[in-house]
């Protein structure tokens, strides 16, 4: 199977270390080494290594590159200072969801601008379909898909900044969150930001990809424990992180959502602006929602959700969370059930299982 996959620069350590390897976006990735609940419990109480190297890493060069950019994404770049990061949306002229990405505002040594975007694996050709005609009218700004010569390592987890001075000659708990900057890393070239997608604190480091198997030994004999895909998506689900696939999708605006906060549309443009204007004040629409059940059964993408007996919308996302020791879920109702507090039911396999609206996130890190 792996044959015929992509595989990161760290695949050869997957393996040899007991990886179960799975197909995942077109890649052949980790999904768990020892348990998903072992590697879930190690990010919330230590600390834990994920290869995210599958996830797109697209550079934007020039002058005109952030003028660029603030007319593709919901959220406002050009006013970005160097070492910010943005969590931002890309949209359609319908207002739908392209992707969900993570713009890094970085200055070289020549206190030159230059950009990052991090989009989701499943998406990275789509994006870079879109993005390659809008090149031609984007005025002095050159683009590189660098996905394939990088590596992208996320070390999550209360001891992560700690155990970074395996790698790291400078303190990271200096950062402020959702900043990054440029740094030797184990002496390798590369980019640390204090982000993840864990709901813990850590870092993600951009390197060359011929860096990341160092990188990555000695993080791992520092103590952090690696962890495949199958626990990064408990933990963004306690977090409430939205997964593109799932909560996000071209048919959902990132309004109902619940992204408004990624959406800035006063003194602007950019693609899908005057749909999502519109779409904002439609409430026939479906919401994002965070649901608790009592019960021992976890509900499951596509399970109906119901008002007593009349559905009402359908699970997106859906676990027994390791840490709530709880079933846990997401999903889209109508408007009027959104209420946190409001009672509802999920048709497990054709049984109703008490379920009420909670606030999200389910889990805050202390």
């Amino acid at each position: 199977m792996t044959a015929t996959l992509a595989q990161t620069p760290l695949h050869e350590w997957h393996t040899a270390h007991g990886g179960r390897m799975v197909d995942f976006a077109g890649w052949s990735m980790p999904v768990q080494y020892s348990s998903i609940v072992a590697e879930h419990q190690a990010t919330r109480t230590a600390a834990t290594l994920f290869d995210v190297s599958h996830m797109g890493r697209l550079r934007f060069d020039g002058p005109d590159a952030a003028k660029f950019l603030d007319g593709l994404l919901t959220r406002r770049i050009d006013n970005s200072k160097p070492g910010q990061i943005r969590y931002s949306l890309i949209t359609n002229d319908a207002g739908g969801i392209l992707d969900d990405v993570l713009v890094y505002h970085m200055q070289d040594a020549g206190r030159e601008s230059y950009y990052w975007m991090v989009v989701n694996a499943s998406n990275r050709e789509k994006i870079v379909r879109w993005l390659t005609p809008r090149l031609a009218d984007g005025g002095d700004v050159e683009f590189a898909d660098l996905t394939e010569i990088t590596a992208m390592i996320a070390l999550q987890g209360p001891k992560a900044m700690a155990m970074a001075g395996a790698v790291l000659d400078w303190d990271p708990t200096g950062l402020k969150y959702y900043t990054g900057r440029e740094s030797e890393v184990a002496l390798h070239e590369g980019l640390v930001s204090r982000t993840g997608y864990t709901g813990e604190d850590g870092l993600e480091l951009i390197l060359p990809g011929a860096a990341a198997a160092d990188v990555w030994g000695r993080l791992h004999e520092s103590g952090a424990t690696a962890a495949g895909l199958g626990c990064r998506d408990t933990l963004r689900l306690e977090a409430a992180m939205p997964l593109y696939g799932h909560e996000l999708s071209e048919e959902i605006n990132p309004i109902q959502a619940g992204l408004k906060f990624a959406v800035n549309t006063n003194d602007r443009d950019f693609i899908g602006r005057d749909a999502i204007k519109r779409l904002s004040a439609d409430a026939s629409l479906p919401v994002r929602i965070g649901l608790e059940l009592d019960s021992k059964r976890a509900p499951r993408e596509g399970y109906p959700i119901l008002a007593g007996d009349r559905p009402t919308g359908k699970i997106t996302s859906g676990t027994h969370s390791p840490t709530l020791g709880r079933p846990i879920a997401m999903g889209y109702v109508a408007s009027e059930h959104a209420t946190v507090g409001t009672e509802l039911n999920v048709d497990i396999r054709g049984r109703c299982e008490a379920a009420r609206v909670v606030k999200m996130p389910f889990y805050r890190r202390p």
